[in-house]
């Protein structure tokens, strides 16, 4: 019996998004939970599952699904887990792919979040025809997917591509939520950008900001991009930080695959210029001179999350079933 449709899970450590998806790769409905809304995964499961059922009797009938793809935190797609997701409320080894399977009735396999990102990228966006390229998500934490002669790196046990856990500061380095100090993820992300801002505020009283107005612990990366963009000096000091961190990183990134190019993705990555600039500029200037302007730095060509669905829901269409 032919199967026409797939379903895309994408687990954000904020949101989690699902979608219908045909195998045009349009998405035909979609919906969201709180990823952390629940302390026990069973909870989370169980809400994750009934939203899954709610979109299946508004689109189609079960029968017509093939697979469920999720790209998660610390998925490992060879054994269908996640593990020890830093940014996740649930710790430890969590079997997802199966306690979803065994509520829903529909084979489900997973990876990690970012190269569910990449396959999205390189199947319907800005990497079509690319075999070599990286993309880099810019969300609660840095994610990365690499793509290499046209594969998903996974490495022999599933977890190859953690770029966001390369170490940036070795001394005095901030705390990651991987438990380990100086990571990139600490100071790049949308989390990390927040950190700097109260360091900035702390750091530099003399400085007038509108940043000032908000209780410290509140300050989002939006706050500070809303600052920015009404011509906050500090602010844009911010992000221009942000940039150059994550611009020395791809530098390195770059001398280990020669990729064609760096596609970012994510909620960060909508600062536009005023976190690519930083980023293009620190990357040259970092970068070996035999790589040097030949690597394209590229915003997602997806709208939002669809990169993650799209490329989450293509594992769907290899389940077993």
């Amino acid at each position: 019996m032919d199967k026409p449709y797939v379903i895309g899970i994408d687990v954000g450590g904020t949101n989690t998004v699902v979608g219908i998806v045909d195998k045009r790769g349009q998405i035909l409905k979609s919906d969201s939970i709180k990823t952390g809304k629940h302390s026990q995964v069973e909870d989370y499961l169980d809400e994750l599952s009934d939203l899954i059922d709610d979109l299946i009797a508004g689109t189609t009938t079960k029968d017509q699904i093939k697979g469920i793809g999720a790209g998660t935190p610390n998925g490992n797609y060879f054994t269908g887990s996640i593990e020890f997701a830093p940014n996740l409320p649930w710790k430890g080894v969590i079997p997802f792919a199966q306690l979803l399977e065994d509520r829903v009735g529909i084979p489900v396999a997973l990876t990690n979040d970012a190269n569910a990102a990449a396959i999205g990228e390189m199947t319907y966006g800005a990497a079509r025809g690319m075999k070599d390229f990286i993309v880099i998500t810019l969300g609660t934490g840095v994610g990365s997917g690499i793509v290499v002669n046209g594969q998903l790196v996974y490495g022999h046990d599933g977890f190859a591509g953690e770029l966001g856990h390369v170490i940036m500061r070795r001394h005095n380095g901030r705390l990651c939520g991987c438990g380990r100090t100086g990571c990139l993820e600490a100071y790049s992300s949308a989390t990390g950008l927040a950190r700097t801002a109260r360091e900035y505020l702390e750091l530099k009283p003399d400085i007038q900001t509108r940043l000032r107005n908000i209780p410290a612990d509140d300050i989002t990366s939006k706050d500070v991009f809303d600052a920015a963009m009404a011509g906050d000096e500090m602010a844009k000091d911010i992000f221009k930080f942000t940039g150059e961190m994550l611009g020395e990183a791809f530098a390195d990134f770059v001398a280990f695959s020669s990729p064609e190019a760096i596609i970012l993705f994510g909620g960060l990555s909508k600062a536009g210029n005023l976190i690519m600039d930083p980023i293009r500029e620190s990357m040259e200037r970092n970068m070996l001179p035999i790589f040097r302007n030949k690597v394209k730095l590229m915003f997602s060509d997806l709208k939002e999350s669809d990169a993650a669905v799209l490329g989450a829901s293509a594992l769907g269409w290899e389940v077993r079933n």
